[in-house]
């Protein structure tokens, strides 16, 4: 109920982009505040759209305390500025709409593109951004805060089995920011000679035989249904090892250590040695994935950052959508579960994946 009380004062009048005077955008506000890592990369491309539309305006993004050192440090070419949503206290609260309201901006664009947040329509709204862009419906999910924006579209993205990064854009082409493909492939996460020398030491120690191929796993994730059992791991990891005699790595998260473990104890009863690689920071973990020959990963974040170092990567899918979520890029491709359960993919399908992979590289 309160919401209609508040459609009937705040509702804003429909524009289009007709009405927006390109030449004048001075600041440009981003509301996405989500805290998964896959969400945020696959906004990357509509950051890098609008920062093409509009190369002299400032691009602020309100992030949450959990996403903001991925967002700060991996996307800064497009971002000049990150607000955090800090809820915890009242003082945070007003110090962030303090910082909000000083900016001024001029479009505020709220990229619903998983699930449709008030909170971020309000800070949107709050902003005092004349242009406020978003989404009416996303498939069968009406924005009842719709009428906070000006600009607003359906979209039927189920419908064309569209990926996230095309969903992100998506929102953005409602005011005429877009990449061509050729601009798509070119967004990627842009390693420093820094993070480079990096892998390069870490492989030298742990990997110092260069005629040996290294493959690469990530058999964690953040839900459970997203991840292919221990057992079928390690059955393939086995049967990779016996064909191609490679070396094994392991990439673990916080959350993931008990898995790891579990991997590399049973290895080393077949006699299979691996290294484990955990809680370093999201641009070393892509450089080292970069230089291993095959990743081959669950659902998770890590897998995004996999296909943006373009490295070789396999995603497995079981009840969240390749076509929606998979590696998109040019070395990167994914199995979907033919039952939505991630363990009915069979090893053996995996195997003969990772085997096509590694005989053209």
């Amino acid at each position: 109920m309160y919401l209609n009380i508040l459609k009937f004062f705040l509702n804003s009048k429909e524009l289009s982009k007709k009405d927006i005077k390109y030449d004048n955008v001075k600041n440009i506000l981003i509301v996405r505040q989500h805290n998964q890592l896959g969400d945020m990369l696959c906004s990357v491309p509509l950051f890098a759209a609008i920062r093409k539309k509009f190369p002299s305006a400032s691009i602020t993004l309100v992030a949450s305390p959990i996403n903001y050192q991925i967002l700060f440090d991996d996307i800064n070419p497009y971002i000049d500025d990150v607000l955090i949503f800090n809820k915890s206290t009242i003082l945070h609260l007003l110090r962030f709409f303090k910082n909000l309201r000083r900016k001024k901006f001029d479009i505020g664009i709220v990229p619903s593109t998983v699930s449709i947040s008030r909170t971020s329509h309000f800070i949107n709204y709050i902003s005092g951004a004349k242009i406020r862009v978003g989404v009416k419906r996303i498939n069968d999910k009406i924005n009842r805060t719709d009428f906070l924006l000006n600009i607003k579209s359906e979209f039927d993205w189920d419908v064309k089995k569209l990926h996230q990064t095309e969903r992100n854009l998506d929102i953005g082409r409602q005011i005429d920011c877009d990449l061509t493909p050729e601009e798509k492939k070119d967004v990627r996460i842009v390693l420093s000679d820094d993070e480079l020398n990096f892998a390069k030491e870490f492989f030298d120690k742990n990997f110092p035989d260069k005629n040996k191929k290294v493959i690469s796993f990530h058999p964690g994730a953040g839900k459970t249904p997203n991840r292919w059992s221990e057992n079928n791991f390690i059955d393939l990891i086995s049967k990779l090892n016996e064909n191609f005699n490679c070396s094994i790595l392991l990439t673990s998260g916080k959350i993931d250590k008990e898995i790891t473990a579990g991997i590399k104890k049973e290895l080393l009863k077949r006699r299979i040695e691996c290294t484990i690689i955990e809680n370093s920071s999201i641009r070393k973990i892509g450089a080292i994935i970069k230089n291993t020959d095959l990743y081959i990963s669950n659902d998770t974040g890590t897998m995004h950052v996999a296909a943006y170092v373009n490295a070789n990567v396999i995603g497995l899918f079981g009840p969240t959508n390749g076509y929606e979520w998979g590696p998109l890029n040019e070395n990167g491709m994914y199995i979907q579960s033919p039952t939505k359960d991630i363990n009915d993919i069979k090893v053996e399908d995996v195997f003969e994946k990772a085997k096509t992979i590694l005989e053209k590289h």
